[in-house]
């Protein structure tokens, strides 16, 4: 699909170095930040809501499965409805919907309706990650487009990091609910920068028709590609052995460490620096190695953690406390490989693509989201009780992303058709 003139001209004009440049980047990060800010800022909170509700850490955990339960299945809406209608009208209605949701959960009054509200938070907010990719893709190239992607992914990727630290203290200073009321604000102000700041990228000439039938048949044939769907899926894993952790949080630093609500920071400020170091090499790195190549050095990285990590839970005797920078330090190195990993991850699969980028974006959230959903719902209660049980989780994940990258190494080295 070819750009439009003034499209082709406006790239031209705002490289990433430039201002503009810098202020889509700024909304396009938020737009993806919100999302996984939804999922982790409330973490602390979850022993105070579930005393104030009489109910069970069971009960609070649905909390976050359903949420992601809807979440992953609504974008696989929101991407064609965006190739549709154009990006920015669908980000709109999908944030105010957003912050209705937002206001509910405040106000919820006992477990049933903070359920409800979570769901609804949770069909609203899977367009800010769909879109967000597809639009990085839709203003730029090459190069550029990787070290874009870079920067996005790495607030993407951190905000799962830092949304407990922030929830935390918002819990200590001001209860629980608090944290709905941040989203709030939050989702409010994203309102009001993609009103203003963010143009339109789908042209009228080039949308795709909405229909249920295409639409299925554009799943279907996305779905039968395996070079994509393995792209699509090493992504997912990759995501899975660092989201094991962060929904383990609470279990980890409370439970196996003896920390308290507001020592979360010990955990996810590390991570947040493997994070900001993964995207920086990954912006060197872009240029300079082919995209096949960036991929292949994270991939390396995130093997050397999963081994690392492996090693420092099975030498600890069960019966002595693990400190939390022992334990942290193997994940904030997997989180830099992760990093490094994902930018070229997304393009790659994204080329595949080129008509209908909000479709195969929001396949793609969609996967990585059902895995997240697993990976809490189920991973989770398994392994939470065991350190070394977690560390194995993440390592089954890992091969399991390892092998299916090198499958699709196999193939675009023994020039398989697209």
């Amino acid at each position: 699909m070819s750009a439009p003139a003034d499209e082709t001209s406006a790239r031209a004009d705002d490289s990433p170095r430039g201002r503009r440049a810098a202020v889509l980047v700024m909304v396009i990060a938020g737009l993806l930040m919100l999302a996984p800010f939804t999922v982790d800022a409330y973490l602390p909170s979850f022993h105070a809501m579930a005393d104030e509700f009489g109910v069970g850490q069971a009960a609070i955990q649905q909390t976050l499965s359903l949420y992601l339960l809807a979440f992953g299945s609504m974008m696989l809406f929101y991407g064609p409805a965006s190739d549709s209608f154009g990006r920015k009208r669908v980000i709109l209605l999908a944030l105010l919907a957003y912050a209705l949701m937002t206001v509910l959960a405040a106000l919820s009054q006992n477990i049933g309706q903070l359920i409800a509200a979570r769901v609804g938070q949770g069909l609203a907010a899977g367009a800010g990650v769909v879109i967000g990719r597809a639009l990085v893709r839709d203003l730029f190239a090459g190069a550029d487009a990787q070290r874009v992607m870079a920067n996005v992914m790495l607030i993407f990727a951190a905000a799962p990091a830092a949304a407990p630290i922030i929830g935390g203290w918002l819990h200590e200073w001001f209860g629980w609910r608090s944290v709905f009321w941040f989203l709030l604000g939050f989702s409010l102000l994203l309102v009001i920068a993609v009103w203003r700041l963010l143009p339109e990228t789908v042209a009228p000439r080039d949308r795709q028709s909405f229909a249920p039938r295409f639409v299925f048949k554009s799943y279907a044939r996305a779905l039968s590609h395996p070079r994509y769907m393995q792209l699509v899926v090493v992504f997912a894993l990759l995501f899975g052995g660092m989201f094991l952790y962060v929904a383990a949080a609470p279990a980890i630093l409370i439970d196996h460490l003896g920390q308290d609500e507001t020592d979360f920071w010990k955990f996810f400020v590390p991570l947040v620096a493997g994070l900001i170091l993964g995207s920086r090499l990954t912006n060197w790195l872009a240029g300079r190695l082919s995209m096949t190549g960036t991929m292949a050095v994270g991939l390396f990285l995130t093997g050397l953690a999963v081994i690392y990590n492996l090693v420092q839970a099975w030498v600890q005797p069960p019966e002595v406390t693990h400190g939390v920078w022992l334990t942290v330090t193997p994940i904030t190195l997997y989180v830099m490989g992760m990093a490094t990993t994902m930018p070229a991850l997304n393009i790659t699969a994204l080329d595949y693509w080129p008509a209908q980028r909000g479709l195969a974006s929001a396949l793609q959230g969609a996967t990585q989201m059902a895995f997240a959903g697993l990976v809490s719902g189920l991973m989770v209660a398994w392994l939470a009780d065991s350190l070394f049980a977690l560390a194995l989780g993440m390592a089954v994940l890992y091969v399991a992303a390892l092998g299916l990258w090198l499958l699709w190494y196999r193939s675009v080295r023994g020039g398989q058709p697209a």
